[in-house]
């Protein structure tokens, strides 16, 4: 690698100049760390069916996916989040708009995180 270093007044080296094209691969393996970073964090993640995820992206209510998707009655999903059954109908009708700590809780039962039950994607084309 060619590379010439730029000193300030002080002789500290200040900058480091290597040609556009090595610039440009060196950059390239740092995307490519980064994607590889990525997957290696993902692959604790739970893989979707997709019938749950075309679900998901029509606009279906995360919440209603995920307990069905968990084989969970509302009910069911109630007791284990310490919440009443027609609350939970509720929230999946979009009447009624949860707390942060009932979200919580609720994600608690489910074992996902509250991001996944406030998944909007109905803005996909």
């Amino acid at each position: 690698m060619t590379v010439q270093f730029i000193a300030d007044k002080d002789g500290k080296t200040e900058y480091a100049v290597v040609p556009i094209a090595e610039f440009e691969a060196l950059r390239a393996r740092a995307m490519d760390q980064g994607d590889i970073r990525a997957a290696l964090d993902a692959e604790d993640d739970e893989d979707l069916p997709w019938a749950m995820a075309r679900r998901l992206i029509e606009g279906e209510p995360p919440l209603r996916v995920w307990r069905e998707h968990r084989g969970l009655t509302q009910a069911d999903l109630a007791a284990a989040a310490s919440l009443t059954a027609s609350y939970v109908s509720q929230i999946e009708a979009g009447r009624k708009s949860p707390t942060v700590d009932v979200y919580r809780a609720l994600a608690a039962a489910l074992g996902v995180t509250v991001d996944d039950l406030l998944l909007q994607p109905k803005a996909f084309p």
